[in-house]
């Protein structure tokens, strides 16, 4: 039986409503597959009119062991323990979470909010929200760079806006079969079977962006996303065009640009018009560049690109 206790600090519950939608394994998994009870979480509470503050004690103390902690949501520091977010079980939120991660065997950050501090970290917020253990790419977050859980491993980071929700049911499948040791973290505590490849591995617009064939709208089944509407598939860390959505599809394959909801300064831009879904360019050269690219090789590689584009490049790909 693995214990686990899911908590939600300031956030929109977009990562449990994504939760509640993984597919491999599902929720109901978890339970009858992988002998997982979850203790309490805000949406799927097991124990009907258990004493919220009692279970969460008897954590504290020991007399319920509890095996993974997942936190979703950012953490707030409004002064003694003020704002809405911030109050749970009749104490700050973020004490129960100082103590609670102290007695974890494994400590999960689901979600942007969670692990970098998400858009209620954005300047200017009196609240001074932070993920867990990083704030944006600073390390440190909640927790302090040099925390540990009992398993000795750092806040495991499963970042997105929301996570995708297959990520975060197989790494506590990980988790509750021991296999969590099989999985490598990167340098941003995510696991790199899920964050070692580009957004744009599998994007069905490759094609198009090899050959600089663009489109200007949302919603179109042809053209890339990049040159015009600010896509960061290029950019971000992510297995979106990879493991798909529901089994089905990605934000670009639906013709809407990836955010780059994965990568530690998500929100880009501060949300400002103008800025979000329009490419910023320099000459006609975007200002940010797959990594590795130079700017002036990108400059000579567009001109030889689209002089050698074919006729099928400007194609609907998904045209029977």
């Amino acid at each position: 039986m693995t214990n686990l206790l899911w908590l939600h600090g300031g956030a929109c519950s977009g990562n449990t409503m994504s939760f509640l939608n993984a597919e491999e394994p599902t929720v109901c998994d978890l339970i009858t597959d992988f002998g997982m009870k979850i203790l309490w979480h805000p949406s799927l509470g097991m124990e009907l009119g258990v004493n919220l503050q009692n279970l969460l004690w008897d954590c504290v103390s020991g007399k319920i062991p509890l095996d993974i902690l997942v936190f979703e949501g950012t953490v707030i520091n409004a002064p003694n323990g003020t704002g809405e977010w911030n109050r749970f079980a009749d104490r700050p939120m973020k004490n129960w979470l100082s103590d609670l991660s102290k007695v974890a065997n494994f400590v999960v950050a689901v979600g942007d909010c969670a692990t970098w501090g998400g858009i209620p970290a954005m300047a200017p917020n009196p609240s001074e929200s932070q993920g867990l253990q990083f704030l944006k790419r600073q390390e440190g977050g909640f927790l302090g760079k040099d925390f540990r859980a009992k398993s000795g491993l750092p806040v495991i980071n499963i970042p997105g806006c929301p996570a995708h929700p297959d990520w975060i049911t197989q790494i506590l499948v990980a988790i509750a079969t021991g296999r969590i040791s099989d999985i490598t973290l990167d340098e941003l505590h995510r696991p790199q079977t899920f964050f070692n490849t580009f957004t744009q591995t599998g994007c069905t617009r490759n094609v198009h962006f090899a050959y600089k064939a663009s489109t200007t709208e949302f919603g179109q089944r042809k053209g890339c996303l990049f040159y015009d509407l600010s896509c960061r598939g290029p950019l971000t860390k992510s297995s979106c065009n990879r493991i798909l959505w529901n089994r089905v599809s990605s934000k670009t394959r639906a013709g809407m640009p990836c955010l780059g909801c994965t990568e530690p300064e998500f929100p880009f831009f501060d949300l400002k018009p103008g800025t979000v879904f329009k490419t910023q360019t320099v000459m006609g050269v975007p200002k940010e560049l797959p990594p590795g690219v130079k700017k002036m090789d990108y400059a000579l590689l567009t001109v030889v690109a689209k002089d050698a584009a074919p006729p099928w490049a400007e194609e609907d790909i998904f045209t029977v």
